[in-house]
């Protein structure tokens, strides 16, 4: 997903989005994400506030980005 597709879907000035978006800007499905959270495989920081989970957009791509493989 390109920055600017990323930035029409968060508000301006908020840097989290909920799990659906999350999910999407990684290119994992939900439950992925939702299993990586109870599992701690993958470190990917967020927010649990209640029953809601939020993930910082940032946070998201510095993990994607720490996925990068040259070759």
């Amino acid at each position: 997903m390109s920055d600017s597709a990323i930035r029409k879907i968060i508000a301006p000035n908020n840097d989290e989005v909920d799990p659906t978006v999350a999910a999407e800007i990684i290119g994992v499905k939900v439950n992925t994400l939702a299993a990586w959270r109870c599992t701690k495989k993958e470190n990917i920081p967020f927010y649990k506030i209640g029953n809601k989970i939020r993930y910082k957009v940032s946070d998201l791509i510095a993990w994607k980005e720490s996925k990068r493989v040259c070759q």
